[in-house]
This record gives C-alpha cells, sequence and structure tokens, in this order.
C-alpha cells in the first residue's frame, strides 16, 4: 500500500490537483502516528518543508465530517498565521467537506455568532482566544469541544519557556478536562533544540507517549556572505571623508543595490532601525525617480499595512523587499524570497534558523548577507570595540547553526508565577469556584508550573486572598474577590504576557528619552543611553523614571544594554573561534572564504586585541583605572556577577558579556569573588538588590518573597557562576 492510499479520496483529489508528484518524507512518516491518535507527536523539520500538511493531510482523512463539535482545534502565535493558514486550507475543505474557521480578535461578530450555533470542524484559534472562550462559555465549549480529536501547535518553538507557552500549555490541559478523554498533542515547528525536553513541555503531566518525526534535511545549497563596514565616530563638523564612510548609508546602499528587482527579506533586529532603514531606502527609490520596492513591516504598524505588504510577497507580481522585525520569522506563507539580509548580529542561533528558512523555498539555493557594523578604533576605544565583538559573534551564530546544528534549549529553571497567578484566576472564573487542591494538582501537580512547590502555592494564594483577587467560601471553594472580579472583566486579562515597558531617562531634570528595561536596573549600575554611558542613580518604579547622571569612564562601546539574552554556548564558540583565528567554514571538501575585505581586516583586529590581552589565559583585565571581567559566559551568570559586585559606592556595567568594574583593582575584583565563592546567597536574595523586577504581566500581584525567587531565577545562576569562579580565578 502506497503512504497516499492511507489518505481520503478528497485528500487525495486535492493532491492531485496540487500537482504533486509524492508526498515529502516528513509527510509520509506523520501519516500512520497522526492516524492512530495514540500519541502525541513533534514534527521538526525546516520551513517550507510541508510541516502543516504533514499534519492536516492525514488527521482530516480519519475525522468524521457528519459529527457535529470541533475536531481540530489549531493554535498559533499570530493571528496573521490564521489567516494564512484559513487561505492554506480553503480549497482542502472543500474537497474533503471539512469547514475550517479562524477565530481571533479580528473575526467578525456575525461569524462567530454563525459558529456558535453549529460548531464543526476545524478551529484556527489564538492562546488569548481560546482563553476567552474557555472563561466566557464553558457551557458551549464544553459541547463544542465534546468530540475534539486533535490539537495542533504551529511554531511550537514561539511558545517555549515563555510566559505564552506557560498559559497556552495550561489551556491544552484545561481542554482535556473538558473532554474527558487523551486528546493527541501535535506541535509543529522548524526550529527546536532538545527535543527530548521539547516533549516535556508538551505534556508536562507525561503518561502519554510521544512519536518525534524530525526531518534531517537542510537545502542543497547555501549562498553566504559577510561584509563588514567600519562605522567612523562623528565629530561637531565631520569632514566629506567622514560623512562617506558613514556604515548606515553604505549598508543602505548596499541593500539597495542587491535587492533592487527582486523579493528580500531584510531584518533590522528593532523597529527603531525597521523604520530608519525603510525611510532610507523608499528616499533612494524616490531619488533615482523609481517606483519604491522598500517597506517596513512590525508589529506596531497598521493591520493594513502589514496585510498589503505581505500581499505584496505573496503575489509576486511586483518587486518587493520588506524591512521587518521577527513578525516574518514565522510560517506566514510570503512566497518566494531570494534571500535574507540580516543587519547587524542576530538574537540567537533559534532565530538565524528561522530566519534562514525563508529563503530558497522553491527549490533554489538559499542566500543569506550579513551586514555588521563596528566602530572605528581609536585611542580611547573600549575592550569590547577592539575585540570587534559584533562580528565575532555573529560567527560563531553561523558555525554553531551551519555545523554544530544546536539551537538555544528552553530555561527548565524558571517559576513563571506571574502566569500561575493568572490561570488560577482564569480557572476560578471558568467554573466560578475552585477548591485550592484542585488547582494545585492541575496546574502544577499535573500541569505546566511542577517546579512551584506546595509552600509557594500556598504563599501565592494567601497574598492573592489578601489582596481580594480571590476569596474562600464556607465550604472551602475558591471564588473570585472584588479585585479579581475587575481585572477577570478587563478584555487585557485574556493574553498572559505584556509588552515590556518603558522608562523615562532623566539626567539633570531633562528627559533624554525612554528604555525598555529588558535587564535588571540596580543603583551603581552603567548603562548605555544616546550613545552616552550613564550611571544609575535611582529607578523609580511608580512614574516609570530612571534617574542617571553621567559616568566618568569616558565613551561607551557600540554593543551593549539591550536585545534578548545570550546563551553560554555562543560565547563559548566565539572564545573557540578567536583561540582557532580561522572563521572559513568548510563544504564540498575545501575551505569557503565569505568574509570581505573590510570584515577580514575587522576579524584581525579582533584577533590582535584578544592575543594582545591574553585572553586565551586570563579573564581579568586591569587597564585605565578599570578592571574588566572577561569570562566567556552566557547573560544569566554575567548578571550575577555584575550584580554582586554592584552597590550604591560601585559603578558596575555589562556590555555583551564583558563586565566592567571602574575603580577597582584585579586584586579587589578577586577578592570580591572569594567572598562571592564562598558566600551563602540565593538567587532570590541577589535579586533583592534589583529595584524594578516587574517584568511579567501579573508581578505586582505577587508577594514580594516569590518576587524575588521568579526574578533570580529568571536572570541569575549562582552555582554556574560560583563553578566558573573556582575554575577560572582561582
Amino acid at each position: 500500500m502506497k503512504p497516499e492510499d492511507r489518505l481520503s479520496a478528497g485528500v487525495q483529489r486535492w493532491i492531485y490537483r496540487q500537482g504533486w508528484r509524492s508526498l515529502r518524507p516528513v509527510q509520509v512518516e506523520a501519516i500512520e502516528p497522526i492516524q492512530a491518535r495514540d500519541r502525541d507527536i513533534v514534527i521538526s523539520a525546516s520551513t517550507a518543508a510541508g510541516k502543516t500538511e504533514a499534519f492536516f493531510l492525514p488527521a482530516m482523512s480519519v475525522v468524521d465530517t457528519e459529527q457535529d463539535g470541533f475536531s481540530i482545534i489549531y493554535i498559533s502565535p499570530l493571528k496573521a498565521l490564521i489567516n494564512d493558514q484559513h487561505r492554506r486550507l480553503e480549497m482542502l475543505s472543500e474537497f474533503t467537506g471539512i469547514p475550517v474557521t479562524p477565530w481571533h480578535g479580528d473575526v467578525s461578530s456575525s461569524l462567530k455568532g454563525k459558529v456558535r450555533k453549529r460548531p464543526k470542524g476545524i478551529l484556527l484559534i489564538t492562546p488569548e482566544s481560546l482563553e476567552a472562550m474557555l472563561m466566557r462559555h464553558v457551557g458551549w465549549s464544553e459541547e463544542a469541544f465534546r468530540h475534539l480529536q486533535y490539537c495542533v501547535i504551529d511554531e511550537y518553538h514561539a511558545f517555549i519557556g515563555t510566559e505564552r507557552g506557560q498559559q497556552l500549555v495550561s489551556l491544552l490541559e484545561r481542554v482535556q478536562a473538558l473532554v474527558h478523554e487523551v486528546v493527541p498533542r501535535v506541535a509543529l515547528s522548524a526550529t527546536l533544540g532538545d527535543l527530548a525536553t521539547v516533549v516535556q513541555t508538551l505534556r508536562p503531566g507525561a503518561g502519554v507517549p510521544c512519536h518525534i518525526i524530525e526531518s534531517k534535511g537542510t537545502h542543497s545549497s547555501l549562498m553566504f556572505r559577510l561584509k563588514g563596514y567600519e562605522d567612523p565616530e562623528i565629530g561637531p563638523q565631520p569632514s566629506k571623508d567622514v560623512l562617506e564612510r558613514l556604515a548606515i548609508p553604505r549598508i543602505n546602499g548596499e541593500i539597495f543595490k542587491v535587492c533592487r528587482g527582486g523579493f528580500h527579506l531584510i531584518f533590522a533586529n528593532s523597529r527603531r532601525n525597521t523604520e530608519l532603514h525603510a525611510s532610507s531606502l523608499s528616499d533612494m527609490c524616490e531619488q533615482a525617480h523609481v517606483p519604491n520596492e522598500f517597506f517596513p513591516h512590525h508589529g506596531s504598524l497598521s493591520k493594513e499595512h502589514r496585510e498589503y505588504v505581505e500581499s505584496r510577497m505573496q503575489k509576486g507580481d511586483r518587486p518587493t523587499s520588506t524591512i521587518c522585525t521577527m513578525t516574518l520569522e514565522l510560517g506566514i506563507d510570503i512566497g518566494k524570497v531570494d534571500s535574507i539580509i540580516q543587519v547587524g548580529t542576530p538574537h540567537s542561533v533559534s532565530s538565524l534558523r528561522q530566519r534562514l528558512g525563508r529563503s530558497g523555498r522553491r527549490g533554489g539555493p538559499a542566500a543569506l548577507r550579513m551586514l555588521i557594523k563596528e566602530s572605528e578604533l581609536s585611542a580611547k576605544s573600549t575592550i569590547q570595540d577592539r575585540l570587534r565583538l559584533h562580528l565575532f559573534q555573529s560567527i560563531a551564530l553561523v558555525r554553531l547553526l551551519l555545523f554544530s546544528r544546536w539551537y538555544e534549549p528552553p530555561d527548565s529553571t524558571l517559576y513563571h508565577f506571574s502566569t500561575l497567578l493568572h490561570q488560577i484566576m482564569a480557572l476560578i472564573a471558568q467554573w466560578g469556584g475552585v477548591r485550592a487542591e484542585q488547582l494545585y494538582k492541575q496546574l502544577c501537580r499535573q500541569g505546566p508550573f511542577g517546579r512551584v512547590s506546595v509552600t509557594q502555592f500556598t504563599q501565592l494564594l494567601r497574598h492573592m486572598g489578601e489582596t481580594e483577587l480571590i476569596s474562600q467560601m464556607g465550604n472551602g471553594e475558591l471564588v473570585l474577590g472584588l479585585a479579581g472580579e475587575k481585572m477577570v472583566d478587563d478584555y487585557r486579562f485574556y493574553a498572559a504576557f505584556k509588552t515590556p515597558e518603558e522608562f523615562r531617562i532623566i539626567a539633570n531634570g531633562k528627559t533624554l528619552g525612554t528604555l525598555t528595561a529588558n535587564e535588571p536596573l540596580i543603583e551603581g549600575q552603567m548603562i548605555i543611553f544616546s550613545g552616552r554611558r550613564w550611571r544609575v542613580d535611582h529607578v523609580d518604579t511608580q512614574v516609570l523614571a530612571v534617574y542617571v547622571s553621567q559616568s566618568r569612564q569616558g565613551q561607551p562601546p557600540l554593543f551593549g544594554g539591550s536585545g534578548a539574552p545570550v546563551h553560554r554556548r555562543v560565547r563559548e564558540e566565539m572564545l573557540a573561534l578567536y583561540r582557532e583565528g580561522q572563521y572559513t567554514l568548510p563544504a564540498g571538501g575545501s575551505e569557503v572564504d565569505y568574509l570581505d575585505d573590510e570584515a577580514k581586516r575587522l576579524f584581525e583586529q579582533g584577533l590582535g586585541a584578544f592575543r594582545t590581552l591574553n585572553l586565551a589565559e586570563d579573564v581579568l583585565i586591569e587597564e585605565r583605572g578599570a578592571t574588566y571581567v572577561v569570562p566567556w559566559l552566557g547573560d544569566k551568570e554575567c548578571y550575577t556577577l555584575a550584580a554582586w559586585l554592584t552597590s550604591p559606592r560601585q559603578e558596575v556595567g555589562t556590555f555583551a558579556g564583558i563586565i566592567e568594574v571602574p575603580g577597582m583593582t584585579k586584586k579587589q575584583v578577586v577578592d570580591s569573588f572569594t567572598r562571592f565563592s564562598y558566600a551563602t546567597i540565593t538567587e532570590a536574595k541577589l535579586a533583592e538588590r534589583v529595584a524594578d523586577k516587574l517584568t511579567e504581566k501579573f508581578d505586582e500581584w505577587l508577594p514580594e518573597e516569590l518576587l524575588n525567587e521568579g526574578y533570580g531565577a529568571k536572570f541569575f545562576d549562582i552555582s554556574a557562576t560560583k563553578a566558573w569562579i573556582q575554575d577560572s580565578v582561582f
């Protein structure tokens, strides 16, 4: 029997209509386990490898087309991805007779009302809309999900280890409780690290086997080029030569030259950079008297603008290059992409893989260009700039992706107390009243919050009672309190995550601008803002203000102070790269040189600084009245060292994995590390030094002790840091 013979006649007709000669390997392998419905399944394959069809073709072949109620719940992190999947499944729906319903905040109430009268087929939904559905219409939900056969989660990597991911798994448990039988969970993702760890996150309570389908396939060919740009310092009256050598205009010139007339994705790492590049490139089109081909795409833009840009890419009838953030990392179908251009260092190996997967999607080679900017060196240049950390981190990420095939694993040490509080409130709102032991069993003992002890859970419930979020009835059931009723009545409650808060940076009574607090803010800490170095004097969490004074430590390094946390494995790969002194990549029995001349020169400068500083042997460097700690550790360990060293009398800065301690000698730093090595201190105790710990949505409702425990687990790692001190300092 051919694999296709296990598929229904309607599905086979759809395959024929697509002109497919055969199914892809991942689609063939998925047929039997999906149709068996006796296990969970993880499908890990590259972008455009057919993961979505690998699930829907066998699943839609076996669901009962006559049965009322939803047969399949498809959960997506993005509304745009739901709209895209709805479009892609419409013809398959016609051939199989299985209706497909998109359900999110932008779907009309009339369509939702029609589906409420007779739920059927496939439900495409976001976690937030599913949350609202369970809380507001629990009786209807119980009936609608009565014959549920599958729960499938797309782009699962986008959920793992996040508040939203904890909410998602909790929602799956709550749906399971309505159905009263095991519903297989299917996770689809192009980027998954340790698959065994992923399996544990999908169903924490276990008890159900999980089948892993992993495609090892890679692009048949990859065109890769890394260009370096040395950016001169601009004085009050820059010369013509300086202006001509500025990095950003040269980078935009390269993008304009390479992308004109084609279809490209340009990742700029932030919304601000996205807008700046898009504006300049649009101006260049106008100056050249040609139609604009360059458009921004990020979450703050209107839905209409984003859909217009996506439509241009999909239709492919007009050249379009999109300057974007991570919004286009995920699996929205945007048609053929000629190349990926990465401006600046990518956030992570996983992110780089997602981005690379958008190119070469129609049988052609994948193409990646990285455009990396470094500061021109001078007598005042910092260690960070001299080491050319942007360039070396970019190369390390590519090496880990292409040859080590390593991706950042989820952090299993987190508590997620904020999301736990959210789910306690949601469950109480869903059922009207729940006993404490029932909550702990579903959410912690068998659910996604397995790290939370009975003591911590009791402490949380007690504090929620004191703040009137919940109240206990005479029969022992927990119900919503006055503050809790008000909280869950707000439509914003359904989301477990929040947008990072912007702090105003104030110096001498003048607001310099705003800064997103992605890292610990401690009095005495140094931060970089508006191209200058500042000392944090006070953090006011009530008015979201950081009061600073100018640091005396000279010019700031280019790199540091923002972005996603860097994993220790990345910095270890950077160290290996410095030690080897070799950047070429093996391919076809030879070494491939992918750096341009300017990048080669920057690479040699970085190697020279590494050797001059003797960083192959030393981790502590004393110069210019400061000691620099160069540990080659991840951000968690670096934050731990910096938090220990920082005090109201001692400035400390953490920039790109290098800790700067002004005014302290090498011996004094070693003495401080010695005290730390023997100190009885926990991550929670270290968190007490941090002024603003409200990083997650409901942190303000947590008791102080749990807030410190949660924050400490997220940003610090005492044991790993002490182990490094023992191995590298003593």
